[in-house]
């Protein structure tokens, strides 16, 4: 499982970007946006004190090395935690933990503020890559929000194996299974702390659903736009929209969406039909940042002191902690932030916008990298391009005024903000983050193509096999397969795969401005129809071009092949629909059934055999 961009697995750094023909369709056909009101009282909240940003320690390793990570009690008593931790020379260490106090503190304040400002109270982090740290922070709301129930039924709850870090959807779970004069009494408690809290947001609002029910349920950067989208609102009780608080209780990237809902605030909605764009290029390579620290983050059991110490049993970083705080470390290696700067150059000479490094000089792991970037851009020729370091926070005012103007900004950031900002933006811009090009360029050569998302493939092989209609939309298919014949074409100096390339991309731009999607009817359009179309669109197009002849003599005669038998290939892939089809499995199909399945026009498998 997994995709191109998975930013534990993969051996290179990302690339990400709106392709040229899906930015052109939706100024053509700009998604809706809600207005923001005047009177928006939407706001984001974070902590001040307390959290992983402002207790972060970082340094650069010297030399080689192997460490261990531990905590030592007040007794003296010492645990090993982690050890063999590798550490290489010219790598950056972080480690920070957040304070279980301050952010109950902060927890109780913000869900009080909520009420006062009668604003729908909702919790923003993304459970499933910081897959240690944030249920527990997400534990921690749900008791406070129904502090009352968790005290009076302390007892009732560890014997039912209650766990808040699984969000409040566990508790009542559990309890079903409770007789039913003691359900019903926790019942009518849970909807005393409902009436005496602040409104939810709601994931759900038919089925009651909260923000607080299951913490996979409120991942930042799919929440987070959508409710900028939506004029600075989410869903509440009623099911109608509601001005919200939006709870991010670490700061360390929380200023960036409180950014962009203050200057939504200030001049209204974005206009897809005419705003820039924010390309972005991240560090995500060898497990970049805090989305490798998942072996190195822990819940403190007793006061003490953590700590990383290495092979020579110096201390490399320390911090005081109390009983359940979460400690974690990160480390970002220095061959993907060297790599990480040169992309950001070979982009922003591609491209000729600027580029602009997100980095806060005064957070200490941000402080390291800016010494590395500042050193790696000497060994690149930066004659000519715009290129700067801003903290988050100005780099978002700055992109926002710029894509406002319709003017395109790189944003050169981390792991996080990569993964953040490349939901943010593509939603705003185009609607959905699903046809955003990913590339990943590998460390040691070679690299990755991909847009899209997978996650519906298994319904729709499904309907396949059980209707013979594949209702697959291979767009990001095609737009991968572009960026990567332009890859060969710039890099390895091949100008026939520049010229397919980009006929490509003037192909695809034809399919969606043609509506050639396919649809999710059997006996309409599928996905092989839709294939047909983009191989006619491509085929004019490489008719059409004056860079290669060769090429364009060649697919003359097939465009107008395509073109002539249209009818007959539509008629053919249409009988083909409508009855079960045998591919010989899902994991391993057999390649000749398959084949045969999805190449089912006579008349167009002999044009393409002419080729």
């Amino acid at each position: 499982k997994g995709s191109a961009v998975n930013p534990v697995l993969r051996q290179g750094n990302s690339d990400r970007r709106a392709p040229k023909a899906v930015k052109e369709f939706a100024r053509a056909n700009p998604p809706r946006m809600r207005a923001w009101p005047e009177d928006s009282a939407s706001h984001v909240s974070t902590m001040s004190s307390g959290d992983f940003f402002h207790n972060e320690l970082s340094l650069t390793l010297a030399s080689d090395t192997t460490a261990r990570i531990e905590h030592v009690g007040k007794d003296g008593t010492v645990t090993i935690l982690r050890d063999n931790l590798e550490l290489l020379k010219g790598e950056v260490l972080d480690a920070t933990f957040m304070s279980r106090g301050a952010l109950v503190d902060f927890l109780r304040d913000e869900l009080e503020d909520a009420k006062q400002k009668n604003v729908l109270f909702s919790l923003h982090m993304k459970a499933t890559m910081m897959k240690v740290s944030d249920p527990i922070i997400f534990g921690h709301a749900v008791k406070v929000f129904f502090e009352p129930v968790f005290r009076k039924y302390s007892e009732t709850f560890s014997r039912l194996g209650v766990s808040a870090n699984n969000g409040f959807g566990d508790v009542l779970s559990k309890i079903s299974e409770l007789p039913d004069l003691e359900r019903e009494a926790i019942q009518a408690d849970i909807e005393t702390a409902y009436v005496a809290g602040p409104g939810l947001a709601m994931v759900d609002s038919d089925r009651g659903i909260t923000n607080l029910h299951v913490p996979s349920d409120i991942i930042i950067d799919a929440s987070m736009p959508p409710m900028i989208r939506d004029s600075g609102r989410l869903w509440g009780e009623s099911g109608e929209l509601e001005d919200t608080k939006a709870v991010i209780p670490d700061s360390s990237y929380a200023g960036i969406y409180d950014a962009v809902v203050k200057d939504c605030q200030a001049n209204g909605q974005f206009d897809p039909a005419t705003m820039g764009s924010v390309p972005n290029v991240g560090l995500m390579a060898q497990k970049a940042e805090e989305y490798g620290s998942h072996d190195k983050t822990f819940e403190v059991t007793s006061p003490g002191t953590m700590r990383v110490v290495d092979g020579t049993g110096t201390v490399l970083l320390e911090h005081e902690v109390g009983q359940g705080d979460i400690w974690r470390a990160c480390q970002t290696k220095d061959i993907p932030i060297c790599d990480w700067v040169g992309l950001a150059v070979r982009r922003a000479r591609a491209s000729g916008v600027p580029a602009v490094f997100w980095l806060n000089r005064k957070r200490a792991h941000d402080a390291e990298l800016i010494r590395k970037v500042e050193a790696y851009l000497e060994d690149h020729d930066t004659e000519g391009l715009h290129i700067e370091i801003l903290a988050p926070v100005e780099a978002m005012v700055f992109s926002l005024e710029r894509i406002r103007r319709g003017e395109d900004t790189i944003s050169v950031t981390g792991n996080v903000l990569r993964d953040y900002l490349t939901d943010l933006f593509p939603i705003l811009e185009l609607g959905t983050s699903a046809r955003m090009l990913s590339i990943v360029p590998l460390l040691n050569g070679g690299g990755l193509f991909e847009t899209g998302a997978g996650g519906s493939a298994p319904k729709h092989v499904q309907q396949f096999e059980k209707e013979g209609h594949l209702r697959w939309d291979s767009l990001g298919e095609y737009m991968a397969l572009a960026a990567s014949l332009q890859h060969l074409g710039e890099n390895f100096d091949n100008p026939g795969a520049r010229v397919l390339g980009d006929t490509l991309e003037t192909a695809t731009s034809d399919y969606l401005s043609s509506a050639r999607s396919p649809s999710r009817k059997v006996n309409e359009l599928d996905n092989r129809g839709s294939t047909f179309y983009l191989t006619l669109y491509w085929a004019r197009a490489l008719a059409a071009q004056d860079l290669d002849t060769d090429l364009a003599e060649r697919f003359s005669s097939v465009a107008a092949a395509l073109t002539e038998h249209e009818t007959q290939i539509l008629d053919e892939l249409d009988r083909a629909q409508g009855s079960p089809q045998d591919v010989g499995g899902y994991y391993r199909p057999s390649e000749s059934q398959t084949t045969a399945a999805m190449c089912p026009s006579e008349a167009l498998n002999n044009i393409i055999s002419g080729i």
